[in-house]
């Protein structure tokens, strides 16, 4: 086998994978609430079987930099660190002892961790334009997440547990397509020492700011989205719930444009001009107070942000590695974490709409981030 059909191979896998984490990924949400039905959970233990996942993720992301010169190379911590999706809803679907629930979506959480590290190196690295290969690696998340419902209502015809069994089974599905893939050592130097130079980037660490605030952004937006149209009035009864669906919609299709039709000539400047747009479109939402205005602003700013996440891992360069990887997407995860409960901090002591309104900040914070990326020296910034 040349290169080139191990490199094909690898942007492959990485495409088939991310696919089915999209739908492993986001089904969790949908899972934690027919658990919770079937069992009787009170919010507490939702809340924490959602942040045990989040948790999970956290400890993955950072467990892929060290684990494979730990277990001897990155397939081995890849395969043990992606079987969480196939144990993880295994456990949910045989059990409803909380104690092993927990675990259960630790292990989904530590999956999606080691799926998007391992997405973005193979992809990343296996591709001959990187803004477009991990613009189209994310449109197969978006796909996969566009599915999730119609899989769940499908698989629950045949029993309340029949959906859990066939997100193991689709989590099989992505361990095996991780391993039939060759794949590289990642991250090391001759010598087989780690290569930890990234640290000393101020482009890293502007690339992670600016993925800090749009994870921040887009998860409070995901997050609340649904419960603040609900409360206000704006969009009433089942059609606030496919307020989601019009995002991953606007999502898809922003991402195949990039991909496809109108690729970054300069993918400084196209952050900049996202951020921007994100930041327009999400105060024009604030203020949008009747249905049609708020649904056609929230399909604006998806569309603004559709790019903004792979087009920013892109612009990392030759910085990536499986170690750097696993410091900037886990670091950046964060903001997916604080800021929802910021804004239910803020919701609870002012008003839902204040707390909404508070998601302004990291869409000026993205903004301001791009803004420093776009004017880093050219040496700094390839």
């Amino acid at each position: 086998m040349d290169e080139q059909q191990i490199l094909a191979r690898r942007r492959n896998a990485g495409f088939t994978a991310f696919f089915f984490s999209g739908i492993c990924a986001i089904s969790s949400g949908v899972v934690v609430s027919l658990l919770q039905e079937q069992y009787g959970f009170a919010y507490g233990i939702t809340g924490t079987l959602l942040s045990l996942m989040n948790i999970g993720n956290l400890v993955a992301g950072f467990l892929s930099g060290i684990l494979p010169g730990m277990l001897g190379g990155m397939k081995r911590s890849v395969l043990l660190l992606s079987l969480g999706y196939l144990v993880g809803y295994s456990l949910m679907g045989f059990t409803g002892a909380v104690a092993l629930l927990g675990l259960g979506f630790f292990l989904v959480g530590a999956a999606k961790g080691q799926v998007i590290n391992t997405c973005t190196i193979l992809v990343g690295d296996s591709s001959p334009d990187r803004t477009r290969g991990m613009n189209l690696m994310h449109s197969c998340y978006a796909c996969g997440a566009l599915l999730c419902p119609f899989v769940i209502a499908a698989a629950g015809r045949a029993g309340a547990k029949a959906p859990l069994f066939l997100l193991a089974l689709l989590g099989a599905a992505l361990w095996l397509a991780f391993a039939l893939t060759p794949m590289g050592q990642g991250g090391k130097k001759a010598g087989g020492k780690i290569d930890w130079s990234f640290l000393r980037s101020r482009r890293f660490w502007l690339l992670t700011g600016l993925i800090f605030c749009q994870n921040a952004t887009e998860t409070s937006v995901t997050g609340w989205m649904v419960t603040y149209f609900k409360d206000s009035g704006i969009i009433a009864g089942m059609l606030s719930t496919y307020t989601v669906t019009v995002m991953w919609g606007a999502t898809l299709i922003g991402r195949l444009l990039i991909a496809f039709v109108f690729p970054f000539k300069n993918p400084r400047r196209a952050m900049v001009g996202m951020g921007a747009g994100c930041l327009v479109a999400y105060i024009g939402l604030m203020l949008a107070r009747s249905q049609t205005p708020a649904i056609v602003l929230l399909f604006l700013f998806a569309f603004a942000m559709a790019g903004m996440n792979p087009t920013a891992v892109a612009a990392a360069g030759r910085m990536t590695s499986v170690t750097s990887i696993a410091i900037l997407l886990p670091a950046a995860s964060l903001g997916a974490i604080v800021m929802p409960w910021i804004i239910g901090m803020v919701a609870e002591a002012v008003s839902l709409t204040a707390g909404m309104a508070s998601n302004i900040v990291p869409c000026l914070g993205m903004l301001a981030f791009a803004v420093l990326v776009a004017r880093l020296p050219e040496e700094d910034a390839v």
